[in-house]
């Protein structure tokens, strides 16, 4: 009797548990898909209700077009001759050399840097001498000149033409002696 439960061969009960994970795999993609499509049902609905943004969609399709047409290609401008500076270090005459380029995105600032040479040229004279040369000779010392020269030239340019105008101060060569 035993043997009239038992399918006949092994071929049969492999048929069945396969249309068993067939059914199990079945259902559960089908719930992994009500599960996502539940998931970003909410997500939308959230936002619906929370507003998301203020502006209207036609408007911010329109604004990331118009904020890739703001942004201006980078202009570099490199001070001719490079600054020279001496220092009085522990009894000792000591040199600075530096080549620097500055960068900037508007035209009318290379015209206002050409303009304001003189003055820009003595204000880094006056920052860079008036610098203690052991200081210099670190890498924190060396960038922290290099923003402070900055700032400088976006004060002058401020007072000058009503912008600050330049982005960056670049050391392209920096020689200490």
């Amino acid at each position: 009797m035993a043997e009239e439960d038992a399918p006949e061969n092994a071929e049969d009960a492999s048929n069945e548990s396969q249309g068993l994970g067939k059914k199990k795999l079945i259902v559960l993609a089908i719930l992994a898909l009500v599960i996502v499509g539940a998931s970003v049902g909410g997500t939308l609905t959230v936002l619906k209700l929370t507003g998301g943004s203020d502006m209207p969609e036609e408007e911010q399709v329109e604004t990331p077009a118009e904020e890739v047409e703001v942004v201006k290609k980078a202009i570099y401008y490199p001070l001719k001759p490079p600054i020279l500076v001496t220092f009085d270090a522990k009894g000792r005459q000591r040199y600075l050399q530096a080549e620097i380029t500055l960068l900037t995105r508007d035209n009318d600032v290379i015209a206002a840097i050409e303009l304001h040479m003189p003055m820009i040229r003595n204000a880094l004279v006056l920052l860079i001498g008036s610098q203690l040369f052991e200081e210099i000779q670190t890498a924190e010392g060396k960038e922290l000149l290099r923003v402070q020269c900055l700032q400088e030239i976006q004060r002058l340019l401020e007072k000058e033409i009503g912008k600050p105008g330049v982005e960056q101060v670049l050391f392209e060569n920096l020689v200490m002696q």
